[in-house]
């Protein structure tokens, strides 16, 4: 993964701002995501999410379903909607957040991890979602 300074420096500050654990940073690409950021992401996870196809994860729904993709607990997800991998995280909740191109598509997917379990109501989602739509577009 080429990270950028400025992403990873957003990504802290974010994930303080937020009280997360962990997070992630995918930016749109030729029809997938491709990881550009990670903070408290295991390496073996970094590698299993590198590149993102639509639809498939949290972040792949985010970027199919243009909506926020969340679970209560990574650990004990059977949505379907979390990939094994991402069980590995040392994190409960957790949502991928589409961040919008200004027009009909997607340029980026911030993913935040939260040390307890919960529920996102859509006023936190929303809020959550302004929050991330600050991530740089590098």
């Amino acid at each position: 993964m080429n990270t950028s300074p400025e992403l990873d420096q957003w990504l802290r500050n974010f994930l303080t701002e937020q009280e997360g654990a962990a997070g992630t940073v995918h930016l749109f690409e030729k029809g997938g995501l491709r990881l550009v950021s990670a903070i408290n992401i295991p390496p073996q996870v970094q590698q299993v999410v590198a590149w993102v196809p639509n639809g498939k994860g949290m972040a792949g729904l985010a970027l199919k379903r243009k909506e926020p993709i969340q679970t209560c607990n990574l650990k004990d997800d059977s949505s379907g909607n979390v990939r094994p991998g991402a069980k590995a995280v040392n994190a409960r909740a957790a949502v991928a957040l589409p961040i919008s191109d200004g027009a009909a598509g997607v340029r980026a997917v911030v993913g935040i991890a939260f040390p307890h379990e919960r529920e996102f109501t859509k006023t936190e989602l929303d809020e959550l979602t302004a929050a991330a739509s600050t991530v740089p577009n590098t």
